[in-house]
């Protein structure tokens, strides 16, 4: 079948199994109340909430993640790294806490389920820690039964914290209402029985929910403009206030924010609105969204599938709330941008492709970015690299004064210049990166192998895993060894000859291990013509004779000075502008071979299509004969690839 045709077909296939397919379980219906004046919201939640498991559920499980604001002993607080000290030094003259409590759970049967409230610290036993409570329903809900829940709660709204929180009259709600955590059944991520899954809040990493339906009606004051997740259904003022109504489907998480200064600028992608808020200082910045975003929804559309939401929003936040930029949230992102920057600084282009990536990771591949960041800001680096190098040539983070630097080229130097980049390996839970390392190595290092995977297998195979693990685990939960069996099952029907067992050394090594690479040439020896000598068919001459063969000899050795082992191609250059090509397994720590030819070897070079994106010296990659045995255009050649190397080595230095 033409692979254009069949791109096609999978492409409506998808379209028509997202609208047909009910993917959410649980639907929530709130009606909040702003509080400007008091810094506090007020809220009514109705959760309907359906047992999807093959266990009969006799308790619940919910996130009260404001709570981790609640005092300096709740886990977020104490975890290494959770607040930093410049956003948290005047909390207690201005009491910038923040917390979330429960009044009222009333079952569908009319009995108020709060007295069986219960806290519960699952992640360390930390008994100060209210963000994660338990309560037991009033009678067991069986495989396919739902339960209504009507929740009243209020919260005291935090001044600035991470992801959330006020600052003069501009407010961001992340994280912010009382969430059902998730009933993972058997099979579900791996598990061996159904159990309910809900973390504590941390400092690192975000959240994990099932797909939900969220309609969500909002009172502020009359001049507030709320910009939000999902699409707009009312909008009315009524004397002091203003009532906002927004509603999406089929989502993970629901957020939205609240200033009287929000400017909105609009703009579309087939069918989908894009719109951008921003005070108005910053508006001009939305057309470099726009334009980024489109060709992103394309690329991935491309690549993986369709965008399936009839919004995406942009929230550029002023400069006293930017601790809520560059975050994801379905169907809404926020993004920073300075206007001393200048355009050839893309950092806008940078944070709006990698936040809107996570629409696809972990939105709708709804992965536990908690217990394995690696599957979603891993993932999302890496096509954030393949997307803005391809819109801007390679030259995405920086274009200026003649530095140029890409988004790969500088992944690459944030985890080989990081303070700890082999401290930990990729399959730790957030929080367990406890000594360093948790943004070099989830975010950097996932997208370096990630990277030198497609190296080894090819593009066109890299890129039907892709596709393949998007159709399969969209609107589910998969975990890594999901991603890792794709990949095998991708790779023996492809290359069968070349990995007949799949890829599983491959994983061991990056994945699961904190192996370094660094292959390098260790030296080019050309070998002195060997003479034949001694008795030969005459038994009383002693001869020497001519040497064997007229052609010159070169032994090249090659050394591997890292743990990691990957095959190694190398590159011969001759003097007469030949090449030759041959491959090493790189399982040993030195390799020789000698060459021979009728012209002098020239250079040689390991990796010479940089497939192996992961090893962290390229500048000994490559190595010169004397120069004083060729011609400068003999030499000219390979010092452009020399040269070439130094150079994506250095403009990570500005």
């Amino acid at each position: 079948m033409d692979s254009k045709f069949f791109t096609i077909i999978l492409s409506l296939v998808f379209c028509l199994s997202a609208n047909a397919q009910a993917v959410s379980n649980s639907s929530y219906v709130m009606d909040i109340i702003l509080d400007v004046e008091n810094k506090k919201l007020t809220g009514k939640t109705t959760l309907d909430w359906t047992n999807t498991s093959e266990d009969d559920i006799t308790e619940m499980y919910f996130h009260l993640y404001y709570n981790g604001f609640k005092n300096s002993e709740s886990t977020f607080f104490k975890d290494d790294g959770g607040i930093p000290d410049f956003l948290s030094k005047d909390i207690d003259e201005v009491c910038g806490w923040g917390w979330s409590k429960i009044n009222t759970i009333i079952s569908e049967n009319g009995k108020d389920l709060l007295p069986s409230l219960t806290f519960e610290q699952p992640d360390d036993s930390n008994s100060d820690d209210r963000t994660v409570f338990k309560i037991i329903l009033d009678q067991p809900l069986a495989p396919g039964e739902s339960v209504t829940l009507d929740i009243g709660w209020e919260a005291k709204i935090p001044k600035t914290m991470p992801r959330t929180g006020y600052n003069k009259d501009f407010y961001f709600f992340a994280q912010w209402f009382p969430k059902v955590g998730v009933y993972e059944s058997k099979g579900i991520r791996g598990a061996d029985k159904g159990k309910w899954n809900c973390h504590q809040y941390h400092g690192s990493g975000e959240y994990y929910a099932d797909f939900s339906d969220y309609t969500v009606s909002m009172t502020v004051p009359k001049d507030y403009v709320v910009a939000s997740s999902g699409q707009q259904l009312e909008h009315t003022i009524d004397e002091q206030v203003a009532r906002w109504k927004f509603q999406v489907n089929d989502v993970i998480d629901f957020t939205w924010a609240a200033s009287p200064h929000f400017e909105l600028v609009e703009d579309t992608y087939k069918d989908i609105s894009i719109k951008h808020y921003s005070y108005p200082y910053k508006s001009h910045v939305a057309p470099r969204y726009f334009n980024t975003l489109k060709f992103a929804m394309e690329f991935l559309e491309e690549h993986l599938g369709p965008y399936p939401y009839p919004t995406l929003t942009i929230l550029d936040p002023p400069i006293h709330g930017l601790f809520t930029g560059g975050m994801e949230y379905p169907t809404l992102i926020t993004s920073i941008s300075f206007n001393f920057f200048p355009e050839g600084f893309r950092t806008p282009e940078t944070l709006a492709t990698h936040e809107y990536v996570h629409q696809y990771f972990m939105q709708m591949v709804a992965s536990h970015e908690v217990e394995e960041p690696w599957l979603d800001e891993g993932f999302t680096t890496y096509w954030e690299a393949r997307i803005l190098d391809s819109l801007f040539n390679n030259n995405s983070m920086i274009c200026l004064s003649g530095v140029k630097v890409g988004t790969r080229a500088y992944n690459r130097h944030e985890f080989l210049n990081s303070e700890h980049p082999y401290i930990a390996s990729n399959d730790l839970k957030s929080y367990e990166y406890i000594d360093g390392g948790y943004g070099t190595i989830a975010y950097n290092k996932t997208a370096l192998w990630l990277q030198t995977l497609e190296g080894l297998i090819g593009q066109e195979v890299m890129d039907r895993i892709w596709k393949t693990y998007f159709l399969r685990w969209k609107f589910k939960h998969p975990c890594g060894r999901d991603f890792v069996d794709i990949v095998n099952e991708v790779v023996m029907e492809t290359l069968s000859t070349e990995y007949p067992s799949g890829m599983d050394w491959f994983f061991e090594q990056t994945l699961y291990g904190t192996a370094r690479c660094d292959y390098a040439v260790g030296s080019i020896t050309e070998l002195e013509p060997r003479e034949i000598r001694g008795f030969f068919e005459d038994y009383d001459a002693c001869e020497v004779l001519d040497s064997e063969n007229s052609g010159k000899k070169t032994r090249i050795e090659l050394h591997r000075y890292g743990d990691m082992q990957l095959p190694v191609e190398i590159e011969v250059n001759y003097s007469d502008g030949s090449k030759s090509h041959s491959t090493w397994n790189g399982k040993g720590r030195s390799y020789s071979f000698v060459t021979q030819d009728t012209t002098s070897v020239l250079s040689v070079v390991i990796d010479p299509e940089n497939k192996l994106y992961i090893d962290e010296n390229v500048l000994n990659n490559s190595m010169l004969m004397e120069a004083d045995r060729t011609s400068y255009k003999q030499v000219s050649g390979s010092m452009h690839h020399l040269f070439s190397q130094l150079i994506e080595s250095l403009s990570l230095l500005f």
